[in-house]
């Protein structure tokens, strides 16, 4: 099966060309024969980059203003909003797997969570999965996510699961997903450099499944006016802001394909599910490894919520 990575700029805090470039993607990977395609974390509308230069309480009002823009250029997932990729998706015959900044139904509609989409090849909505813990900085941005999401779905392209950037060094996280018979273990993520692909063959050796890794990478002159105007922590245009780093991984641990390194563009690779179960003949963390009669994962599902009302 051919699978592709997006490993695309996205059009900083504009929620209607990031759809377009989306769509246009979708259309080409199709094109080009892929079965599955995989975007970056929050490429909708874009990864607040700005947190990791600018200081919460000092630099107070251009926090403030990128941060009033990236939560109207979010997305609801109760609304049409993510209605373009479903209609790509059903139109070209592809799963896609698409990350997003997603603004709250529920409550007040103001919190924002670092999630990702898994859109069928009919163009249903197969399941939003929130970030767990949003990492360091990144909590100044977004609410954390609850145990509905980890889940393994099945696809045309296969049994698929997804966890965002440093969620993926979450033990118990990864586990659940193992204990569903994952087969593609999907990382969107802005995390790049040897630690990460490291870690990712790690778990590909660990799950005995496909890891697939879609990274950011883009370069300052790829940031909105916004962002460069507010901060001014960008002077070199040439900058590489995040190189990459895109990846395939094989059950087992061996690099397929990538990682794709201060490059721009769609990327593709060959990938067999049936390689999973060899991987897992003399390793099965999930099966015979599992000791269940030791150890036991409990996982709660249901949200919580600020109020309850009870109607006599």
């Amino acid at each position: 099966m051919k699978i592709a990575i997006a490993q695309l700029p996205p059009v900083f805090l504009d929620r209607k060309a990031c759809l377009e470039l989306a769509v246009r993607t979708i259309a080409q990977a199709a094109t080009d024969g892929a079965s599955l395609l995989v975007f970056p974390e929050a490429f909708i509308a874009g990864y607040p980059v700005w947190i990791w230069r600018l200081r919460p309480g000092t630099d107070h009002s251009a926090c403030a203003a990128l941060h009033q823009r990236l939560t109207t250029e979010s997305c609801q997932i109760d609304s049409a909003d993510l209605a373009p990729l479903q209609s790509a998706a059903k139109q070209h015959q592809i799963t896609v797997v698409c990350g997003f900044n997603e603004r709250a139904s529920g409550g007040s509609q103001t919190t924002l969570y670092n999630s990702v989409v898994c859109i069928s090849a009919e163009g249903q909505l197969l399941n939003c999965h929130q970030k767990l813990v949003p990492t360091n900085a990144e909590r100044m941005i977004w609410g954390q996510g609850d145990g509905r999401s980890l889940r393994v779905i099945d696809s045309a392209a296969g049994k698929l699961s997804t966890l965002i950037c440093w969620e993926n060094y979450m033990p118990l996280a990864r586990y659940a997903l193992y204990a569903q018979g994952v087969e593609i273990y999907i990382a969107p993520t802005y995390d790049s450099g040897e630690q990460w692909l490291s870690s990712m063959q790690h778990i590909a050796r660990e799950s005995g499944c496909w890891v697939i890794s879609a990274n950011n990478a883009f370069q300052a002159a790829d940031l909105s006016t916004d962002i460069l105007e507010l901060t001014g922590a960008y002077p070199d245009q040439t900058e590489w802001v995040n190189p990459g780093d895109s990846v395939v991984i094989a059950p087992g641990g061996k690099i397929e394909a990538g990682p794709w390194r201060r490059q721009k563009g769609l990327f593709y690779a060959e990938i067999d599910t049936s390689a999973c179960i060899a991987a897992r003949r003399s390793l099965d963390v999930a099966g015979h490894y599992a000791r269940t009669d030791l150890f036991r994962l409990h996982i709660t599902e249901q949200p919580s919520s600020p109020v309850t009302v009870h109607s006599e």
